[in-house]
């Protein structure tokens, strides 16, 4: 028996139209277009940078090089440690630069390519303070807000960002000859705009600390500017191509020195008829037309490699080298 309720039912055949009206399926297009929108918006803003391995270990060797020379610059305790390691838009890295700062260009002059050293205002006036003597005092000294940079501040730290591009240059030799060279220091970073505001960078942040004062800079470099040794920056380690790696090549070219060789030492060749060598026997005597001055070669895997003659040394046959003839076409 069946029963009905006076509704039409619905079928499992009823597509998306049948329930929701035109307008209905409109408005769940438009925001689904609108959440498409969103979300390339937010997937245009993420940043997508290359790992460089072998730029962090110029950068390690950086911060060892810079304790080192820092402590001769100051004459005081320093300890420089590699804060972060970010990549940022130029644009956003100007627009966040606390100000006051003093901002130093300088360029790698084999890759024509330029980049730039950001000097906080805690890091410059501890510098000024120990270069000029400054008493050592647990409490943050007070500064005019605002106030420009003296020239003798901007003196000083054109002397610091001196020691530290020194050092850049020695942290990047074992892998490449650069030459990093000081251009100008800048207050404002709209005039420090040395790339287009697009292009991503890399931002290394330093940290210096001396007894009671500290302060941080920043080197940043743009992934353009390293363009030309890109091949290098990306190995896992350094000399990972072959060749690069002067003791792994010395030791393979010490261990080819010792392979062992096998020589053949052959007398000059005879033509004998087939009806001669069918009628030798055991006891067949086997005249040739050389003598102990015809030349004897020495090969090896049917490569000829010397040219004697026969001889004998101490009761053993022995060949005298006359000619060397490996190596005449550039090979063996």
């Amino acid at each position: 028996m069946e029963y009905t309720t006076g509704r039409t039912p619905l079928s499992m055949s009823n597509t998306l139209s049948d329930v929701l009206n035109h307008e209905d399926v409109a408005k769940l297009t438009e925001k689904e277009n609108q959440h498409k929108k969103i979300a390339a918006i937010l997937e245009g803003g993420k940043i997508h940078s290359e790992r460089l391995p072998i730029l962090d270990v110029v950068f390690d060797r950086l911060v060892r090089l810079l304790t080192t020379s820092l402590r001769n610059f100051t004459s005081d305790n320093v300890d420089v440690s590699c804060a972060r390691v970010t990549s940022v838009r130029f644009s956003d890295y100007l627009n966040a630069i606390p100000l006051p700062s003093l901002i130093g260009v300088f360029k790698a002059k084999q890759w024509d390519t330029p980049a730039l050293i950001t000097i906080d205002s805690q890091l410059v006036y501890s510098i000024v303070d120990v270069l000029l003597g400054g008493r050592k005092s647990t409490q943050t000294t007070s500064r005019a807000e605002g106030r420009p940079y003296t020239t003798l501040e901007r003196n000083l730290i054109e002397r610091l960002i001196a020691v530290i591009l020194t050092d850049l240059t020695k942290a990047f030799s074992p892998i490449c000859a650069v030459d990093f060279q000081y251009e100008r220091l800048e207050t404002n970073p709209r005039f420090a705009a040395v790339v287009h505001e697009k292009n991503v960078t890399m931002k290394f942040v330093f940290k210096l600390e001396m007894e009671d004062r500290s302060g941080h800079f920043d080197i940043v470099i743009p992934y353009s500017s390293v363009e030309p040794i890109r091949d290098l920056l990306i190995q896992n380690f350094m000399g990972e191509k072959f060749g690069c790696d002067q003791i792994w090549e010395d030791h393979l070219a010490d261990r080819i020195r010792e392979a062992e060789v096998s020589l053949e030492a052959a007398l000059p060749t005879e033509v004998f008829s087939l009806k001669d060598v069918l009628s030798w026997k055991k006891g067949s005597q086997i005249v040739l037309s050389s003598d102990m001055q015809s030349p004897i070669h020495l090969r090896s895997q049917n490569h000829q490699l010397l040219l004697g003659k026969l001889g004998q040394k101490n009761g053993h046959v022995a060949v005298k080298v006359d000619d060397i003839l490996f190596g005449k076409n550039g090979e063996i």
